[in-house]
């Protein structure tokens, strides 16, 4: 069997834009992507409200720097065969970095840290990487995305994305095309929408499992 990390902030976790608590466990998107892989790979979990590429965010009880935790979760998990990562909605926040740009310079990072890390193991593989570009914000009640993201700023996230993934020979997925943000906070996703996304997904993370 396979194993395959989904590496993500708190639409990984399962954030619930209703009740500020988590979506049950059933409807997490690894979840759903599991049930869809079936025997063929185990999806392990690792969402975080809050993670950023490589931006540091003191304003929280947690170490959300994805850049620095990311090589501590690659030797706790691996033998790793594919890493999904879905970051960059919290780098648009303006008092982090509030730029695609920024994000996609720490997605290449990300996808640096998974092919450079001393696998030292025998016969333990170098994981492939599928880069997600996480679904657009939206307006919220008050005309605004959460914590001041610009909506504009998160639609250009897939298209740079997508160049970048074509520049380093990664997979790629624009969460926007099967999933929307909620309207209640216009970032995170309800229960459907998180399904909708692990079920599309299923193809794309089968094929390169291969």
């Amino acid at each position: 069997m396979k194993t395959v990390l989904a590496f993500g902030d708190s639409l990984t976790w399962g954030s619930d834009p209703v009740s500020g608590g988590r979506h049950p466990h059933a409807s997490l998107w690894p979840t759903v992507l599991q049930e869809g892989l079936g025997a063929r790979a185990r999806v392990v979990a690792e969402g975080l409200g809050g993670r950023t590429t490589c931006f540091d965010d003191h304003s929280g009880p947690n170490d959300r720097n994805g850049a620095r935790l990311l090589p501590t979760l690659l030797a706790s998990h691996m033998p790793i065969d594919l890493v999904v990562i879905m970051l960059g909605t919290n780098d648009l926040k303006p008092v982090l970095c509030g730029r695609a740009i920024g994000a996609t310079a720490g997605m290449k990072r990300l996808v640096q840290i998974v092919r450079t890390y001393p696998y030292d193991k025998p016969g333990f593989p170098v994981p492939q990487v599928l880069i997600v570009a996480p679904p657009h914000c939206c307006a919220a009640a008050d005309g605004h995305p959460a914590a001041g993201r610009s909506i504009a700023e998160s639609e250009a996230l897939a298209p740079l994305y997508a160049a970048l993934a074509a520049e380093l020979g990664t997979g790629f997925f624009d969460a926007a095309t099967v999933a929307k943000a909620s309207p209640v906070d216009g970032v995170h996703l309800d229960a459907a929408a998180t399904a909708a996304l692990a079920r599309a997904l299923v193809e794309p993370v089968a094929r390169m499992l291969g």
